[in-house]
């Protein structure tokens, strides 16, 4: 039997919580494993739980949504966390980001792609709702940041490479496919970016790698 993704809910809305947990339990592969209305509630569930995927609210009183994922991110850098908000701010998504989110997704995102982000971000991809990747794209089209003398020297001409796709958005295996690598070979490389830029996320990778220029100039 295939083993179930894990779910907690954070969220102060207890009936919106009940209509997710409602969804996913229709579906064999999910678990919810516990629930919150608040986001220090939320963080305590998290390090007791250790669930696969965390979906949780933005704006909560008390602490926040963004204020939950950096702690969730810093000790349970395992966990993927989507944001599930109402919020199409384009400051509030990248904040998320930056914050360690593994995603961005709206509340009036249909049930099917929810269930299918879930899933997603259990095997560790990135996922921002389509209506925000514009946002996204938009939000990091200021002019490139300066990098420290020798910022680049850090990262080897392939994995400069991988940045440029990071910074595009590509899957491991299209970067596979375009730089005529193994897999397996990317994989390596991108977990060598993440350890040099101390980053959890391809999100927070890509999101370095368009704000230093990386995705100015693709391979041909």
């Amino acid at each position: 039997m295939t083993e179930k993704i894990r779910v907690l809910l954070v969220d102060d809305h207890t009936l919106f919580r009940s209509g997710i947990c409602s969804l996913l339990q229709r579906h064999d592969d999910f678990e919810v494993v516990g629930e919150a209305g608040d986001g220090l509630e939320g963080i305590k569930r998290a390090r007791s739980l250790r669930p696969d995927v965390v979906l949780l609210d933005l704006h909560m009183p008390g602490i926040s949504g963004l204020q939950a994922v950096k702690v969730m991110a810093e000790e349970i850098p395992d966990v993927q966390v989507l944001m599930l908000t109402v919020s199409e701010d384009a400051q509030d998504l990248m904040d998320a980001l930056r914050a360690g989110a593994s995603g961005y997704l709206l509340k009036n995102i249909e049930t099917d792609m929810l269930v299918d982000a879930i899933r997603r971000a259990a095997r560790g991809e990135s996922v921002v709702s389509q209506q925000m990747t514009a946002k996204l794209i938009q939000g990091v089209r200021s002019p490139p940041k300066a990098e420290a003398s020798g910022e680049r020297d850090r990262f080897s001409p392939r994995e400069r490479d991988i940045m440029v796709s990071l910074a595009l958005g590509e899957s491991n295996k299209e970067i596979a496919r375009r730089l005529d690598l193994a897999e397996s070979t990317v994989k390596i490389h991108v977990q060598n970016i993440f350890k040099k830029l101390n980053m959890s996320s391809r999100v927070q990778v890509a999101l370095y790698a368009v704000e230093h220029g990386y995705g100015q100039s693709k391979s041909s």
